[in-house]
């Protein structure tokens, strides 16, 4: 088993620190990519939810509309109040 000896601990240490550098420095070039993306992405997700939405708001207001024709050419049936006799005058 070997023993840590300090230059091998400095390395690891500077090579820490340069990855972090590295990691933020390529951050700061694709953050604004990868958030342009992320929005495109929600915004087509809104857009989609939309059509969704009035896809199902065209479809429930020509079923309402055709609910109603059929209501409207249906005749309308009268009420009956009761049997109808016609009487006839005995003399």
């Amino acid at each position: 088993m070997e023993t840590a000896s300090f230059t091998g601990l400095l390395r690891t240490l500077l090579w820490i620190i340069f990855i972090y550098y590295a990691l933020k420095f390529l951050m700061r070039l694709l953050a604004p990519y990868l958030f342009q993306q992320v929005v495109k992405k929600a915004e087509e997700n809104f857009r989609q939810q939309q059509q969704n939405y009035q896809q199902n708001y065209q479809q429930q207001y020509s079923q309402q509309t055709q609910q109603q024709n059929t209501k409207n050419e249906m005749p309308r049936e009268k009420k009956k109040v009761g049997e109808y006799i016609d009487f006839e005058e005995i003399e």
